[in-house]
């Protein structure tokens, strides 16, 4: 806990961003670092609640009100030990996820919750900046060598654990750089490249070794057989990267694509001039979906200089309160106002696309849209670049080396307790997205470190190492 009566006496203050009038301008973050003092302040409103069951929303189980209470006393140092204790990625989750820990924080049954999110953020730029963020390489090296294939948030949260372990860890990405969808998926505005890069510097200083244009199991390329007879272990880190696309007429067309197709170009030339195909400027922009990547894409596009933005989602317009369905501690699904909502654009629930049509160019120039609970009550929409951002359905397993792989009916990577894929396959483990399904960028960290216990633990035994919450499939550390 921070302050006994620090609830009563400090609101909460949400973090501050830019004026929209100049976040348009540039791809900067949109929210500002936090004085000090007011930071102490927010920490200082975390009860003594008694039951933190802040730890039990989220999957990382971080140390919350421990370090709520050293940010109060001012010693952001020891309040980066406990941070780190349980997330290799603090900037990263202080920046993109979603909270569940305010959800299930003990002050919101009443009261607005603690900002849990923002203090992290706080604590882990105090600590790059103080210096504090050092590399932690392992007094002895093991002699075992592991690959990770895919360098998302649980692959490098594993490559780290096992490297910090003491064994020679290689991650192996197809793309041309390291980061997953924390690099091609996450707009500038919401995280510079500068703070994934800054944390890669320090991984590979610990020993990990970044290998790119990989695409193992792909023709010509290393297979998981291949790797294996490397490497003492491989863990495959794949994400979830398939997308949930329409059949409707005109689904192909040139102008409709899926949102990460044109986030990954938006991401890559944010700061040089878009490609014309990609270019939201002067369009009129559809985006299908009313989750997070479609409010990444309305920033974006706003910022290309689109001539409108309109978001579409099949489902009702969520409460704007949490409704009797969902009750504390859950995590409610409410109607949000990100900043990239606040920054221009339109939004409508409960309506679902019936078809596209070309223009004389052929390229898409129109949308057909009708409501969700009346499809005959129709309506033509102007749609130049269409975007679909209806989520993610699984991880990519086309190629022959991934066909014969283990899936459950939902088409993710099935594993075993201890992360294994199957007795067949020894010393080959799967976690992320890719074993659960799309989710949360907590959720991979969690998954990353305890797949990197599982895998520690068949190269070298139960040996003890460090000290982490419980993850869904195996011991952690």
């Amino acid at each position: 806990m921070g302050k006994p009566t620090g609830f009563l006496e400090f609101k909460r203050q949400n973090p501050v961003r830019r004026p929209v009038e100049l976040r348009l301008r540039d791809w900067h973050e949109v929210y500002v670092p936090q004085a000090k003092d007011e930071t102490e302040h927010q920490a200082a409103r975390c009860m003594d609640c008694g039951i933190p069951f802040c730890h039990q929303g989220c999957p990382l189980g971080n140390l919350i009100p421990e370090w709520n209470d050293l940010v109060f006393k001012n010693d952001f140092e020891e309040a980066l030990i406990r941070l780190h204790a349980t997330n290799n990625f603090p900037e990263f989750t202080g920046r993109l996820c979603p909270a569940p820990c305010e959800s299930a924080c003990v002050l919101g049954i009443a009261d607005d919750p603690v900002t849990i999110e923002r203090v992290e953020y706080e604590i882990i730029e105090r600590g790059f900046e103080e210096g504090w963020v050092k590399p932690e390489i392992a007094p002895l090296a093991t002699g075992k060598k592991v690959a990770v294939i895919g360098s998302g948030p649980a692959g490098l949260a594993a490559a780290q654990q096992l490297a910090r372990a003491g064994h020679a860890v290689s991650v192996f990405e197809r793309q041309e750089a390291i980061g997953g969808l924390l690099r091609f998926g996450i707009p500038e505005f919401k995280m510079e490249k500068v703070i994934l890069d800054r944390r890669l510097e320090q991984m590979e200083l610990e020993g990990v070794l970044f290998h790119t244009g990989v695409d193992v199991g792909a023709t010509g390329q290393p297979s998981i057989d291949d790797l294996r007879q490397e490497f003492d272990a491989v863990l495959l880190a794949l994400g979830s990267t398939i997308p949930r696309t329409l059949s409707v007429e005109g689904a192909n067309l040139p102008g409709v694509m899926p949102a990460m197709t044109y986030l990954k170009v938006a991401n890559v030339e944010f700061d040089k001039p878009s490609s014309s195909d990609f270019d939201a400027a002067g369009r009129h922009v559809v985006i299908i979906g009313g989750g997070d990547t479609g409010a990444d894409c309305l920033g974006t596009a706003l910022r290309q200089g689109a001539a409108s933005v309109l978001q579409l989602e099949i489902q009702p317009e969520p409460p704007q309160k949490r409704p009797g369905t969902q009750p504390w501690p859950t995590m409610p699904l409410l109607y949000k106002v990100t900043s990239a909502h606040e920054e221009g654009g339109a939004r409508r629930y409960a309506v679902a696309t019936q078809r596209f049509i070309a223009g004389p160019d052929g390229r898409v120039r129109h949308l057909e849209l009708a409501e969700a609970e009346n499809p005959s009550n129709t309506e033509l929409l102007d749609a130049d670049l269409v975007l679909l951002a209806a989520g993610f359905i699984g991880p990519e397993l086309d190629a022959s080396d991934f066909s014969s792989l283990p899936t459950t009916a939902q088409g993710t990577l099935r594993v075993r307790p201890d992360w294994h894929l199957d007795e067949a396959r020894s010393g080959v483990f799967a976690c992320g997205d890719a074993v659960r399904g799309q989710s949360l960028i907590v959720w991979a960290i969690a998954e990353g470190r305890s797949a990197a216990v599982a895998v520690n633990t068949f190269l070298e035994g139960p040996i003890e190492l460090a000290t982490a919450p419980l993850a869904p499939y195996a011991t952690t550390w």
